[in-house]
């Protein structure tokens, strides 16, 4: 292939030095693939969802202050059914013997004792990526073996480790799925094992080059590789296609080549739309958009760098055996469906104006879910079975947590009281409040004389104490002034008696120094988990859903009661905060992803078509799809995770219009030379292979991770991805060649390049040129 008289253009000469230059690519790749086999080792993955929010959110806020400055013990439900109570009991006294368990609540009461069910609530001495956590749980279950037993708990790489193993099986049959499409859809045999080469290196690359982020999320990390696949195997189906059409007439270096260069441009253009609407995720307040945008955006450059630059040695490499392995076309003609779409133009198309609408006004009232407590998925993993048995059998538990500032324990004993009172609340464990003995909470205040009671210390000692307490307070003019009124919390007099006795200023009997050791144990136990030098927190349980309206308000409530102590200096965090800054940042970012989605990919279209009438009808059918795809939650009345949304509009519109894309395409270049009823016609039939494998195979990987993954929001995703594809590839061969006829004055009026031709057409027609065909 040659231009200019002779000369090669640029991309002709590149296309020719990555030909000849194969073997060297292949070391190349080679060496790049050996890296990211140990590279992907070094990727991090963040299971918590809430670590995504805005930095600005309560949630966070408060989310990061509890790291910072207070341990978090980790947790275990373990119920044991059809277990008589003395059973259960003795069993309590053997768990409780285990290395690991820090303690185990259960009593007789309802909360742990129902329908011959009995509830341990564990809390182990680790937190929760403590090998010694998962080292307990593990001894805990081989302790209970025998029984009929649930347990729910999430301990280190847990999660990680479920959503592994279900994407492996996701994996394994995307491929299959990939090979049976490939198989009917393509020309040759050999085609086939290029094709798969070509993007298994690209997603090993992208997977190992994962790594340069520092920390992904597991969403991202789990359907990455699936959607590379999904996205961007049209890619090398294009450059295949065009390969096998050139080597007809040419050799197979020249054909490569052409091929190549006819690609390049082809290719770039469709990847455009897709990047668009990957690159709007990234603008959403709600982070998990940017992390899941730019892992994606790197998926999609690496496998277009790979089709470019290793696809094409692959391709002259094995051109002998493609040529050998050719078979016919099983693909089946649509001659039918096309003369149907064109007979109906003018019925269908106001019947989708009317669905639209509707879909329109359905998809906004879409049931979101902010939290998993209310969604479902079809795969459900053993901690989810454990789980929703236990919630079943006893009542679910809402755990928030307010932060205030710590020094004031009679502020916080006031608080306590008034928060216990809500009927929302079902009880509030705070450090002033925790009973220290006889009736008395470690934050109350007390006299030398009712400390001396307490304690069964000597008056004259305590008097010392209260006295050297004073001096090291500064607190002279209580030592002057008499300190039998002097009043000191328990929680500061067990600190600073522990100290002296410690130091040997003070020498208390044994029995008394026992004591003394007990409680200061206790309170430091309880000060790492509710009390910093900066910060005090308070832990509710609630009896109102984790995801509410009820429960929303009753946060306002909890802070506005809290404020009333401590001012603004208040934070709340827990999973119904969390829900909250959710539903919040989700109304922004579903405006954002909108309007950039539609705003990048009409950019894109505007250049590559020319014309300002032409990307709006093709808008039209995309965005009219997502409307109907997110109609069905309503009208099923099944909620549907927020991400969900949020991810797949954007992905739909940057992807699924690359289908809308090539019958355009196609029909503009036909209807320079025929009718555009013929136009149509042609440019269906021959886009329909196209559209057929690219769209099957994404429809069916998302389908495979909608009903393979456990994971609500993964689940949500893959689900909604192999609807909305579905719903666009029916528009897409249904209803756009219609828009596209009754459209075509204005197509032609609206585009820039398009009329100058119709124009010479036609004169040429009226001079005797051709037959008039318009």
């Amino acid at each position: 292939m040659a231009n200019n008289g002779g000369k090669s253009s640029p991309l002709e000469k590149a296309a020719g030095l990555i030909v000849d230059r194969r073997k060297a690519f292949y070391l190349i790749y080679i060496l790049l693939i050996i890296f990211s086999l140990f590279s992907s080792g070094w990727v991090k993955v963040n299971n918590n969802i809430t670590d995504y929010l805005s930095e600005e959110t309560e949630t966070r806020k408060g989310v990061t202050l509890m790291d910072e400055e207070f341990i978090t013990y980790a947790t275990a439900e373990v119920m044991v059914d059809n277990i008589s109570y003395s059973d259960a009991e003795e069993l309590l006294r053997e768990l409780e013997d285990t290395d690991g368990v820090k303690e185990i609540a259960f009593d007789d009461t309802t909360a742990h004792y129902a329908d011959g069910a009995a509830l341990y609530s564990v809390t182990f001495t680790g937190e929760a990526q403590d090998e010694i956590c998962e080292t307990a749980l593990d001894e805990i279950k081989e302790k209970t073996a025998d029984y009929d037993v649930y347990i729910s708990a999430e301990l280190g790489d847990t999660k990680a480790d479920t959503i592994a193993k279900e994407m492996n099986l996701v994996m394994l049959i995307a491929c299959v799925i990939i090979v049976v499409v490939l198989l009917i859809s393509s020309r040759t045999y050999m085609e086939i094992p290029v094709l798969i080469l070509t993007f298994g290196v690209a997603a090993i690359l992208n997977k190992g080059t994962n790594y340069m982020f520092g920390t992904i999320s597991f969403i991202s990390n789990s359907i990455a590789i699936v959607l590379q696949l999904a996205l961007a195997i049209d890619y090398a189906i294009i450059l295949c296609h065009r390969y096998i059409e050139e080597r007809q007439n040419m050799e197979p270096r020249e054909a490569v080549i052409t091929a190549l260069c006819k690609a390049i441009p082809e290719i770039s253009s469709s990847c455009l739309t897709t990047l668009s609407g990957l690159l709007a995720m990234s603008f959403m307040q709600f982070k998990i958009g940017f992390d899941m945008s730019i892992v994606l955006i790197k998926a999609i450059i690496i496998s277009i760098l790979t089709v470019f630059t290793l696809m094409p040695g692959l391709l002259l490499s094995f051109s002998g055996l493609i040529d050998k392995t050719h078979h016919k076309n099983f693909v089946p003609e649509i001659t039918k469906w096309s003369n149907g779409v064109v007979k109906l133009r003018h019925i269908t198309p106001f019947i989708f104006a009317a669905v639209i609408v509707g879909a329109f006004f359905l998809s906004n009232n879409c049931p979101y879910a902010y939290s998993y407590t209310n969604l479902t998925t079809f795969t459900k993993n053993e901690s989810q079975i454990a789980q929703e048995t236990i919630d079943r059998t006893f009542s679910k538990t809402n755990v928030l947590a307010v932060i205030v500032p710590s020094g004031d324990y009679e502020k916080e004993q006031l608080l306590t009281k008034e928060l216990e009172n809500y009927p929302e609340v079902d009880s509030v464990t705070a450090l002033a409040s925790v009973e220290a003995m006889d009736g008395y909470s470690v934050g109350d205040m007390l006299t030398p004389r009712q400390f001396s009671e307490l304690t069964d210390m000597d008056i004259e000692l305590v008097q010392l104490v209260y006295s050297a307490y004073a001096a090291e307070e500064e607190n002279y003019g209580r030592i002057v002034g008499g300190i039998d009124t002097y009043k000191i919390s328990l929680i500061d007099l067990f600190d600073f008696v522990y100290k002296v006795t410690e130091d040997g200023y003070v020498s208390p009997d044994a029995e008394t120094q026992d004591k003394i050791n007990e409680l200061h144990d206790k309170l430091e136990d309880g000060k790492e988990q509710l009390q910093s030098m900066t910060h005090t927190r308070l832990v509710m349980n609630l009896n109102i859903p984790e995801e509410s309206e009820e429960t929303f308000e009753f946060l306002n409530t909890a802070r506005d009661t809290a404020k009333k102590y401590y001012g603004e200096d208040v934070l709340l965090a827990g999973n119904s905060t969390s829900d909250y800054d959710l539903s919040t940042a989700f109304v922004r970012d579903n405006l954002m992803i909108t309007i950039l989605s539609i705003l990048f990919v009409l950019i894109v279209l505007f250049f590559t078509f020319q014309s300002a009438g032409l990307p709006l009808i093709l808008i039209l059918v995309i965005q009219g799809s997502i409307w109907i795809n997110f109609s069905f939650p309503t009208l099923e009345n099944s909620p549907i995770f927020f991400m969900g949304y949020l991810v797949v509009s954007s992905i739909q519109m940057g992807a699924n219009i690359d289908y809308a894309i090539v019958i355009t395409n196609r029909y503009t270049e036909f209807r320079r030379q025929m009718s555009k009823y013929d136009a149509i016609k042609k440019s269906l039939g021959l886009a329909f292979p196209t559209i057929f494998t690219s769209g099957t195979i994404l429809a069916a990987a998302g389908l495979a991770i909608g009903l393979l993954s456990s994971d609500p929001a993964i689940s949500a995703i893959g689900i909604t991805l192999g609807r909305g594809t579905i719903i666009s590839i029916a528009l897409v061969m249904g209803i756009l060649p219609q828009l596209l006829i009754l459209g075509d004055f204005i197509i032609e009026k609206t585009s820039f390049n398009l009329k100058d031709i119709r124009k010479d057409m036609r004169e040429r027609i009226m001079t005797g040129g051709g037959e008039d065909e318009t």
